[in-house]
């Protein structure tokens, strides 16, 4: 049966805008993305089938170009697609926490560096640069390393930091391996990025480790 001949608060499209996108099931919203389906398939069956396929959502979301276009129902326009919708929700991110201030809106800021960092298949190093209110300056991905580890000098990070006139610093980077739990070379490395950064006066507020959950030295009363 075609969705179109679904009663009309089954469809997926008329559900989300009575309910909102928040009373959607994973495939009813891929569903939507995907507007049709294939001979024989509603584009509800064929996104159930996806999910199916890929394990996930998520998994589904991170596919590389090659995997996600070997599958029925999807190609390079719904690629081009998808990662143009990725990419806008990162700015959408970015903009959020630019306009409000770090310190009361943990959420946000959680949420922007998870969007970048939790998916990557190396370790990044990087820093949220604050001003004197603590807002955003930039995001700045300032080293890059292997599926276990990334070598990290603090005198480019204290180097960037003057360069964006940064009155405070969220250190982050990502576990690959999903673990959010500190090495003892993250919590040395943190100490050192303190100390060299309280030379020129730049706090640092916190350090964000990303895995499968995200972890802050300040709950853990690591800074």
């Amino acid at each position: 049966m075609a969705i179109t001949d679904w009663p009309s608060d089954e469809r997926p499209r008329e559900k989300l805008l009575q309910k909102g996108a928040a009373a959607l099931s994973d495939a009813e919203l891929l569903a939507i993305f995907l507007r049709t389906g294939t001979r024989g398939s509603s584009a509800v069956d064929l996104a159930r089938q996806l999910l199916v396929n890929f394990g996930s959502l998520r998994s589904l979301l991170t596919a590389a170009h090659e995997e996600f276009c070997s599958h029925k129902g999807l190609g390079d326009a719904k690629y081009a697609q998808l990662q143009a919708v990725l990419e806008m929700a990162n700015r959408h991110l970015s903009e959020s926490i630019a306009r409000k201030d770090c310190l009361t809106s943990p959420a946000d800021t959680l949420t922007y560096l998870r969007s970048q960092l939790r998916d990557q298949p190396h370790e990044i190093f990087a820093c949220l640069m604050l001003d004197n209110r603590n807002r955003v300056i930039a995001f700045r991905e300032i080293f890059r390393g292997t599926i276990d580890g990334a070598s990290v000098y603090p005198r480019e990070v204290v180097k960037q930091a003057l360069a964006d006139n940064a009155a405070g610093v969220i250190l982050a980077h990502n576990h690959p391996s999903g673990v959010s739990e500190p090495s003892q070379a993250d919590i040395q490395i943190t100490r050192r990025l303190v100390d060299a950064l309280a030379l020129v006066d730049i706090r640092v507020l916190d350090h964000v480790i990303v895995g499968e959950r995200s972890l802050c030295f300040s709950e853990r009363g690591l800074i």
